[in-house]
């Protein structure tokens, strides 16, 4: 078998994306973030002690879409053209959507995977004053478009 991200001699590499086609490419991320019911409670009531959690946490997940390739070692830099974090409070946590656009070589699968996990990891910062027992749950593609190998989405 033959790895794209090692050398002849088994090195970790960037895989060279030079002379792929430049498209418009596309990727949508889930996770959840399941919390105590006074969490939610303080959520819904506006009364979380750090202030708009799911503010903060918003511009957190566009963030670590920008920043996704300072976090993985191989992952290529390319262009953000579009981030997009949406948030669906419910009874038992707050479910988090990030799709991420791009006009590049390679695809935007892990910046919205970064985004969902940063906007997740905010969500814990800014709860933990009210209950520890958070938790991040179902990190997860959902879908992507563009390039080579076209559209993939979860469940087809």
């Amino acid at each position: 078998m033959k790895f794209t991200h090692l050398d002849e001699s088994g090195n970790a590499r960037m895989v060279d994306v030079t002379a792929k086609e430049t498209t418009i490419r596309s990727a949508t991320a889930s996770g959840f973030v399941r919390c105590p019911p006074a969490v939610i409670e303080a959520l819904k009531a506006d009364e979380v002690p750090k202030g708009d959690a799911l503010a903060v946490a918003r511009i957190a997940g566009i963030q670590g879409a920008k920043k996704c390739a300072e976090l993985l070692p191989l992952a290529h830099v390319i262009g953000v053209h579009g981030a997009v974090v949406d948030f669906d409070a419910g009874d038992e946590g707050v479910g988090i959507r990030a799709t991420v656009r791009t006009a590049d070589r390679t695809g935007v699968e892990m910046e919205a995977l970064t985004a969902v996990s940063v906007a997740a990891l905010t969500l814990v910062d800014m709860f933990k004053g009210i209950d520890k027992g958070i938790e991040i749950e179902n990190v997860r593609l959902e879908e992507k478009a563009g390039g080579k190998s076209g559209t993939w989405r979860r469940g087809n």
